[in-house]
């Protein structure tokens, strides 16, 4: 068995580790994995860049689905003036709400989805055109 001292964002973690034979059982692997216990205060998720902008795909002036979803809220209808960044609807997918944001200010010409409707991946949901148009 070896033992390493290993130092990660400040902290300093010990850890034994022991070189496991091919052809032992998989409960005697489980016994050689030491157990790991976190502390309320360990970092567990950490944001890289909280002032990244969020991105939503768009092809000319069509904006896609970034995933498949059910649509549960459409926030905007054609004529609608709407600034950079502002929601235009909410998609939900895997139990989380994301917000499909304008990719740019601009007037919605069409809204090619109602609530409740399950879209794929890059599937269309608006179309927008510019303000002078």
């Amino acid at each position: 068995m070896s033992k390493y001292r290993i130092r990660m964002n400040g902290k300093t973690y010990e850890m034994e580790i022991e070189l496991v034979d091919e052809n032992e059982e998989k409960t005697q692997r489980a016994s050689a994995i030491p157990a790991t216990s976190y502390r309320s205060t360990d970092p567990v998720v950490q944001v890289i860049n909280p002032n990244a902008e969020r991105q939503t795909h768009f092809d000319d002036d069509t904006v896609k689905s970034p995933m498949p979803g059910s649509v549960i809220k459409v926030m905007a209808k054609p004529g609608d003036v709407v600034g950079m960044g502002e929601t235009v609807l909410v998609l939900e997918a895997m139990k989380m709400e994301n917000e499909i944001c304008a990719p740019r200010s601009g007037k919605i010409k069409e809204v090619f989805v109602n609530e409740g409707q399950t879209v794929p991946g890059e599937a269309p949901l608006f179309e927008m055109e510019s303000e002078e148009a």
